[in-house]
């Protein structure tokens, strides 16, 4: 016979993970869980491991990235600890642990060296380079990472080249340099794209849990591995290459993985050029999986965001025909090779993604021309077509799922404040 529960007065939940029911009988209150008595062992471990290594709210206070981006960058990180055990016995080997003619003298020095090329290197790469980052964050990413692998093969083939081995280690240190900078600071704009409760703390915190995990784990790996590999270059070599195959093929899964909602160069180019195209905007699934993770060195037509007015007209003529047909608060100009946007004080991101938008058109135009030298008529062309298929196309994107209040545009600093004949 069932016993009577009582009369239910309040339900509660823990996020997604449990809920419970309050009901009250002769004067008592009991809390019971919904959905059954007990709970399983399997179901009690599955809430630890979320409470220790997953924010807070998971999974609705992250992005729906999240997990996939977590799984490849947990590979990565793994291989790369292996390879990087590798690389550091070689680095030892190099300087002289195992060698009675080695001084330890000449061991601190090159170790000093190779840590002050690498401060040196990471402050050079943060001034070049700083801005870059959010805007291009997977580039930017996956290229650290590359340089990461590059770094350690030059440590393990260090011992073999004696001669060379202090320059060799230090230009080691310098690409690691570069990949502590680049790797951080994407790892942060990721970051951000990942909170949705502005949780950007716990996120990072669950983070380095997941990190330190995956290298005690390494760790204990790495242990039985040593042994394996000393004094065995050629078995060290295939190791190493397995290692780094796996690592760049886990980097390349987790950035193709991250589905970005706001706008840089690459996405709102295939988003109007589908929009020119068909009329059809792409969501963000569509636009992340097509835009490019590697980094292009040289460009056709580069657009430069946010410059001086001098790089847009030089002349009272050039500033006139800029201005002839243009009521936004951008300028646009074609100088040198580049397209070049000159920003006012007063615009907004909408009117930053439509000058993007504009430059972006541009180039596709005169890049079909052939032609780099100044053409205001086809810019004039350009503010007309904007006219026309900007208002349309920004509602498109909007209901589309993308975030039309902020951008990651890669925008300098300089912002112009212009006279006309009018005013």
């Amino acid at each position: 016979m069932e016993r009577d529960p009582g009369v239910e007065v309040a339900a509660e939940r823990y996020g997604s993970a449990e809920s419970w029911k309050y009901f009250t009988k002769d004067g008592v209150m009991e809390r019971r869980r919904d959905g059954g008595e007990g709970e399983s062992r399997g179901n009690r471990i599955w809430v630890f491991f979320k409470s220790v290594f997953l924010p807070q709210g998971y999974p609705e206070s992250v992005s729906e990235d999240y997990l996939q981006y977590q799984f490849w960058d947990t590979v990565q990180a793994f291989s790369s600890s292996l390879s990087g055990t590798l690389a550091t016995q070689a680095s030892l080997k190099g300087v002289g642990v195992g060698n009675q003619e080695a001084t330890v003298a000449a061991a601190t020095i090159t170790w000093l060296l190779r840590d002050g090329t690498s401060m040196l290197g990471r402050i050079v790469f943060a001034w070049l380079k700083g801005n870059k980052l959010d805007s291009e964050a997977k580039k930017w990413r996956l290229f650290a990472d590359v340089l990461n692998d590059i770094a350690m093969f030059m440590e393990i083939l260090a011992p073999f080249f004696p001669a060379c081995f202090t320059l060799i280690v230090c230009t080691s240190g310098i690409f690691k340099s570069v990949v502590g900078v680049a790797g951080g600071a994407t790892r942060a704009a990721l970051t951000v794209h990942q909170a949705r409760r502005d949780n950007m703390a716990d996120i990072s915190a669950k983070d380095g849990s997941q990190e330190t995990l995956v290298n005690l784990a390494g760790l204990l790996v790495s242990l039985i591995l040593i042994p394996l590999v000393t004094d065995n270059p050629v078995l060290t070599l295939s190791l190493f290459f397995l290692f780094t195959l796996l690592h760049l093929l886990a980097n390349y899964k987790a950035v193709r993985s991250v589905v970005m909602e706001t706008f840089n160069e690459a996405r709102l180019s295939i988003a109007l050029q589908q929009y020119l195209s068909d009329k059809r905007i792409p969501s963000p699934s569509e636009a992340n999986q097509k835009e490019p993770v590697f980094l292009e060195f040289r460009k056709t037509l580069p657009i430069r965001l946010g410059v001086r007015l001098q790089e847009v007209a030089k002349s009272p003529d050039e500033l006139s025909l800029a201005l002839r047909g243009n009521k936004m608060p951008y300028l646009l100009g074609v100088r040198n090779g580049c397209i070049c946007v000159c920003l006012g004080v007063r615009a907004s991101a909408q009117d930053e993604i439509r000058a993007m938008c504009q430059a972006v058109w541009l180039r596709a135009t005169l890049s079909a021309s052939g032609a780099v030298e100044p053409h205001w008529g086809t810019i004039l062309q350009s503010y007309n077509l904007m006219d026309t298929i900007f208002n349309p196309f920004l509602k498109g994107v909007e209901a589309a799922g993308w975030d039309i209040k902020r951008t990651l545009l890669d925008w300098d600093e300089w912002r112009v404040e212009w006279k006309t004949k009018s005013n």
